[in-house]
């Protein structure tokens, strides 16, 4: 199948389809997580998978929580802190935790993907950067040829001169740059100053360093934001040409998000000037040559992503798109989920929970959820529109067992309106996200959820 790689921005079915959603890093998503799931339950299912399937790769996700200050947007699970200090009893517990998962998979099931998130990974200084590489080599086998995809999130301002070149030394390959907006005036207005010149020396350092692949994140929506404020901003990011570029909507929930109350809502963007923003960014990244993966990432023809999507090997978990579905995905450090077997768990997300649980010598999962033959079904079908546009109904009935026209008559019907609108075509054989419909495939993929449908209650933020 030849992929129709268009994106088509039509500013009256967006406003049409502007709803609350899922972002779909999983399927069920974390709302339906659930204490019943706990750390034994996860033990029993990490070693069955030895059995199951003794040659599926692993990947692994670090959480390093701590940040040097509050960005005033951020949703993300954090420490704010001036004390370096308190990375010690942190990383203390980590390794007591990777010991732990470690012991519970096979020796032979290669780490094909990694990755440290945060708050700020880069906030650890270099000796303790270089022990955790040390400590995970000793729990689980880390490709030493560069052909694992191993990845960390930078902030530019706490880069050293010499940081770039110890994480590619350890084994890194991919890096994702926060930049968020260059303008002077929007950085103040979310606390988080950061010279152009910060910015370009990391990314520098990594392509010096030979970084296979460098990720920017963008954020639109933020205060004294306007079509032409970004536009010059993207000037420069299209000057510097990344492998891969993340535009976030900024969603502002200050009812969630502590830090956001300090966000001036009088100096936020209008809904129009989003849309605005939005459109004029889709045209200028695609007429650069940039690909729209889907959701809020772009990425260059020959980038990794790009070349899964066209091949339809593309995959959705927790840390956005990848190129490792045949992977068990572990979960290390507060907060952090994991998604092993047929079963998702997380972490305790409070430092001193977190801490207690480890020193009792019992692994952190406090909550999660095991698939049902429904999910996972579903989850295959969400994961293939989300990442492919495509749906082949035939493949995935013969794959599952069933009439998929049947199945799923209820969301089919419900798909009418969507077709009737040009957001997709539904074939006897196919489901066909159209180029209009990609920027609302978020829309389409909760026509499936079957959670979503029984009305639950979730907090999502908008689709655009």
């Amino acid at each position: 199948m030849t992929m129709n790689q268009t994106i088509v921005f039509d500013e009256a079915l967006i406003k049409r389809y502007d709803k609350s959603g899922p972002r779909y890093t999983s399927y069920p998503t974390a709302p339906q997580f659930h204490s019943g799931f706990d750390a034994d339950r996860y033990t029993a299912i990490a070693k069955a998978t030895n059995q199951e399937n003794p040659q599926r790769p692993l990947s692994l996700y670090f959480h390093i929580p701590f940040c040097d200050t509050v960005c005033y947007y951020c949703g993300c699970n954090k420490v704010v802190t001036k004390d370096r200090t308190r990375t010690s009893p942190y990383l203390e517990r980590l390794f007591k935790e990777i010991a732990m998962q470690g012991a519970l998979f096979d020796k032979n099931r290669t780490v094909d993907q990694l990755h440290w998130g945060g708050g700020t990974p880069t906030f650890i200084n270099h000796e303790e950067m270089t022990a955790l590489m040390d400590t995970t080599r000793q729990h689980f086998k880390l490709r030493d040829d560069d052909t694992g995809e191993y990845s960390i999130e930078i902030d530019p301002r706490e880069v050293k001169k010499d940081t770039i070149a110890l994480l590619r030394s350890l084994g890194f390959n991919r890096m994702s740059l926060g930049v968020q907006d260059f303008d002077p005036r929007v950085q103040k207005a979310v606390n988080r100053i950061q010279s152009e010149e910060e910015t370009m020396f990391a990314l520098q350092s990594a392509r010096d360093t030979g970084f296979k692949s460098i990720s920017l994140d963008l954020i639109y929506g933020l205060p004294f934001q306007s079509v032409d404020s970004f536009g010059k901003t993207l000037d420069k990011i299209l000057a510097i040409s990344p492998d891969r570029l993340s535009v976030f909507n900024y969603a502002h929930l200050p009812e969630l998000f502590k830090p956001q109350r300090r966000i001036n809502p009088d100096e936020l963007p209008s809904p129009q000037e989003k849309l605005n923003i939005l459109h004029m960014t889709i045209e200028r990244l695609t007429a650069a040559g940039y690909v729209y993966i889907g959701m809020d990432h772009f990425a260059k023809p020959g980038d990794e992503l790009a070349v899964a999507q066209r091949e339809g090997t593309l995959y959705r978990n927790f840390q956005g798109y990848s190129t490792h579905a045949d992977c068990d995905l572990v979960g290390l450090g507060a907060t952090s989920i994991g998604q092993v077997g047929r079963s998702y768990a997380q972490n305790l997300k409070e430092l001193e929970e977190y801490y207690a649980a480890i020193d009792a010598g019992k692994l952190a999962v406090f909550r999660g959820i095991e698939l049902t033959d429904d999910d996972v079904l579903r989850r295959e079908v969400i994961t293939q529109l989300i990442c492919h546009f495509h749906l082949d109904k035939a493949a995935v009935g013969k794959r599952f067992g069933i009439d998929f026209d049947s199945y799923f008559a209820s969301e089919l019907k419900d798909l009418e309106g969507m077709q009737t609108d040009g957001l997709l075509t539904h074939s006897a054989g196919a489901i066909d996200v159209q180029p209009v419909g990609k920027l609302l495939i978020r829309n389409i993929c909760m026509t499936f959820d079957r959670h979503l449908r029984e009305k639950q209650g979730q907090r999502f933020s908008k689709v655009i």
